[in-house]
């Protein structure tokens, strides 16, 4: 928690305490001057001793405002700006994860952090930097001018406050862990809701709404269980907290009463210290307070500490080797290996082939093959356990992975656009790209004519994931972004499934001459996607079982002629 309030700024924290030391002062003398307009002049009956006194409490009140206001004003600053810059460290510490980071929290996990465990620190803060100086401040003042004022009846608080300190202990030591285990509950409900909304349609499709429901209402009832016990727990703080001040206030009145009618205290010596006690037990409530928010903010900064202390496994070298785009000659994968976080058997084993600018390299094989591995790798997402791969002989470990990626177009399996415009959607792996230059890749995605007819053309809105377009159209226009950025190295993953044929050979047709200055990997399921690539892989568990061109695999490689068979019929074969 203290490493992340390290981050404030130390003179803003400053004032903020100076301007509190103010305010608890203004509020803390504000008695005194009761007690002198009470003795002194509603007692003699001085007016004008009254209208003085009375000018200097609006002094000091005015002064008191003031000081709280700035202090309230600093302390929403600090905390607001503390979230903003834990909110920018995780985004960009989370950026630059792995996949591996990334599938060890959790997505659902890290959107919790970045947004609830946010907010629990800016609220601890907010609360830290007004209720954790006021507290001891005014609890330290008011202890002193009670005493001060009247020693017998301060004795009250021997007793009051070391039975409040236990009640408040007590009901503590129930209720925080309750709070604590909120924070991985909201993880949970968060993880269910985001399922729920991102597979609503196979969710009604298989008609499976009440069993979501159902899932989704274990969750909530859980989190909202555990959080009735934790307020139900706490709401026994008012009532034990009234019932003491109140017990306070009838000791002090009734002792007090008694040295009044002998003549040992000043009725206005009486009001203060009724004020002065009522200043002291608000302190030690506020205090418990922060001790109610301080262990939910713990968790969170823990939880936040965790995400930013974890160390990324793939890594920049320090010393990186440097190759100019459009020099990119050659790739090639040399013995790899590689196998998923946590499990026995590899995913990629024994990995080698190679291709060369202008070549084309097709990756074939059946689900859960290793193909996007494959892609994976290449492009960094996952490191190899072992072997390496290589870009003009260099291997892509050496070198920066920004200085990789800008190497790479990417088309994913899972055609992803984003929210904006189609022409955003398109410079965004070529930011200077011109509108000629998207056109030309629209048109060899086959996605010109269904963007022409759109009122604004390249400037059409693209919802959330691409909504407002088809399947289809979202993939060509995926493909579209891959050609755009005229890369030295093109992935198409199994890009080419969302189309129909006749679509697909269009396209193959028009992109084949345009990435020729490129080397080209295509990771398809459908053999007709690959049968003009250069060289094919064929992938079995991981294993490559065959390498060749399409006429050399089709009569000697028995894997390669089961995918064909599964796909077409003899005579097409």
């Amino acid at each position: 928690m203290f490493n992340l309030l390290k981050k404030l700024n130390y003179w803003a924290v400053f004032w903020a305490v100076v301007f509190m030391v103010i305010q608890v002062v203004g509020d803390l003398y504000l008695p005194t001057l009761t007690a002198e307009i009470i003795d002194n002049g509603v007692a003699t009956g001085d007016v004008n001793y009254i209208i003085s006194v009375g000018v200097k409490m609006l002094g000091f009140s005015f002064v008191s405002i003031l000081a709280a206001i700035a202090n309230v004003y600093l302390a929403a600053q600090q905390s607001q700006q503390l979230g903003r810059n834990l909110r920018k460290e995780i985004y960009r510490k989370v950026s630059y994860f792995s996949n591996d980071e990334i599938d060890k929290i959790g997505t659902s996990s890290l959107i919790t952090r970045t947004t609830n465990d946010v907010e629990q620190i800016q609220l601890v803060t907010m609360i830290m930097l007004r209720m954790m100086i006021m507290a001891p401040i005014m609890l330290f003042g008011a202890g002193i001018l009670a005493y001060s004022r009247e020693p017998k009846l301060a004795q009250v608080f021997m007793y009051v406050i070391p039975i409040l300190a236990i009640f408040i202990a007590v009901i503590l030591y129930f209720a925080v862990p309750y709070f604590r285990s909120l924070q991985k509950k909201t993880d949970r409900l968060n993880l269910i809701f985001r399922e729920g909304l991102t597979g609503i349609r196979v969710i009604r499709a298989f008609n499976r709404n009440d069993s979501e429901m159902n899932r989704f209402d274990e969750a909530n009832k859980d989190f909202a269980e555990t959080s009735i016990k934790a307020q139900t727990i706490i709401s026994f703080m008012m009532p034990v907290m009234i019932l003491i001040v109140s017990a306070t206030n009838i000791a002090i009145i009734w002792f007090g009463g008694e040295y009044v009618s002998v003549g040992d205290m000043e009725v206005g010596n009486l009001v203060t210290f009724l004020t002065y006690a009522m200043q002291i037990l608000i302190s030690v409530m506020m205090l418990s307070m922060v001790f109610v928010f301080i262990p939910r903010g713990q968790v969170s900064a823990a939880r936040i500490n965790d995400v930013l202390a974890m160390k990324s496994t793939i890594k920049d070298p320090k010393h990186p080797v440097a190759i100019q785009k459009k020099d990119v000659g050659s790739l090639s994968f040399e013995g790899v290996n590689y196998r998923y976080l946590g499990a026995e058997k590899l995913a990629l084993e024994g990995i080698s082939f190679e291709g060369r600018k202008g070549e084309v390299v097709a990756i074939v094989g059946g689900t859960g093959s290793g193909k996007t591995t494959i892609a994976n790798l290449l492009t960094r997402f996952y490191d190899v356990e072992s072997g390496r791969i290589t870009i003009n002989g260099v291997d892509i470990r050496k070198m920066k992975q920004s200085k990789l990626r800008s190497f790479t177009g990417y088309a994913p399996q899972k055609a992803l656009l984003f929210t904006g415009t189609i022409r955003e959607n398109l410079q965004y792996g070529k930011p200077d790209a011109t509108d000629e230059e998207m056109w030309c890749a629209l048109e060899i995605a086959q996605a010109a004519d269904f963007i022409s007819e759109l009122t604004n053309g390249l400037d059409s809105l693209v919802e959330q994931g691409g909504g407002n377009f088809s399947g289809g159209q979202r993939q060509r226009l995926n493909i579209a972004r891959a050609i755009v950025s005229k890369a030295d190295i093109m992935i198409f993953d199994d890009s080419f499934s969302a189309l129909d044929f006749k679509t697909e050979v269009k396209l193959r047709k028009a992109l084949i001459p345009e990435i020729r200055s490129s080397v080209v990997l295509i990771i398809a399921q459908r053999i007709s996607s690959v049968i003009q690539a250069d060289t094919i892989i064929v992938l079995e568990e991981g294993k490559m079982v065959g390498k060749g061109t399409h006429e050399e695999l089709k009569n000697t490689n028995e894997t390669y002629q089961e995918i064909m068979r599964s796909q077409m019929k003899e005579e097409e074969m």
